[in-house]
């Protein structure tokens, strides 16, 4: 029998409410098939569902780049002892869908970084290859051992808030990582880059699942309930027909 695992994720602020953590959680009931723990760091953790843990913000190290809390809180996260974290644990950004089961994120290159290879447009690869740079809206790292990220965060942190030097959270974090594993491509697409036609096709052409995904992320816009209705306002190459088939996974 698996061990088990660790689910993390974060939730601050107005855009996503207290039902994007419970379709999260309600997903990875129907595609983890091992016992895990699920950890929402929030303010404010009215309204989240029973069986979901919470802990507060950490303090803000030092950034300045943006108000706090912000997204460099996942450098924080990695640090020992957090929230009594142990062992294998899966961040999670709250705007993405789990289409399949997942547990395979668990036994995929056991004890590496694992994130990631972050998406560019398709015309920027046409003449170069994509950076490599993660995404860090799917990561793994074992809680516990992976004190390195943090002290990498705290030692390097101006460099961290220097946009000059990272223009992201995600490359400081790849940077942390030194060597991460990426995710397979076909386990984890993006709904903008894998699903969503090029224009002038989106106008006439819905997007489609992805055959063999595992998740689909909304980095940006739109996000998954706008998906589901379609976008239809905005600058006409980022509109989108309807995509019912996104409600068929997003639910709790």
């Amino acid at each position: 029998m698996s061990s088990p695992v660790n689910i993390i994720c974060m939730k601050w602020g107005t855009r996503y409410p207290a039902r994007y953590v419970n379709v999260l959680f309600a997903s990875l009931k129907r595609h983890l098939h091992r016992s895990f723990r699920f950890l929402c760091v929030t303010d404010d953790p009215s309204e989240l569902a029973e069986g979901i843990d919470t802990c507060g913000f950490p303090e803000n190290p030092g950034i300045t780049q943006a108000r706090w809390p912000n997204v460099f809180m996942k450098l924080l996260i990695v640090r020992d002892g957090f929230a009594d974290l142990n062992g294998p644990t899966l961040f999670l950004d709250l705007d993405l869908v789990v289409l399949d089961d997942i547990d395979c994120f668990f036994d995929y290159h056991p004890g590496a970084y694992c994130i990631i290879h972050n998406w560019i447009e398709r015309r920027k690869q046409i003449l170069k290859p994509r950076p490599a740079i993660g995404n860090s809206s799917i990561f793994r790292f074992d809680a516990g051992r992976s004190n390195e990220l943090y002290e990498t965060f705290i030692r390097e942190i101006k460099d961290a808030d220097d946009r000059s030097k990272f223009r992201t959270e995600q490359a400081f974090l790849t940077h942390a990582m030194k060597s991460p594993v990426w995710w397979p491509e076909e386990w984890v697409r993006s709904f903008k880059y894998n699903c969503r036609p090029p224009f002038p096709l989106n106008l006439v052409v819905p997007p489609r699942k992805p055959a063999g995904a595992k998740f689909l992320v909304f980095h940006g816009k739109p996000d998954p309930d706008d998906a589901v209705e379609g976008v239809r306002t905005g600058k006409i190459h980022h509109r989108v027909l309807p995509a019912p088939w996104v409600d068929d996974h997003w639910h709790e």
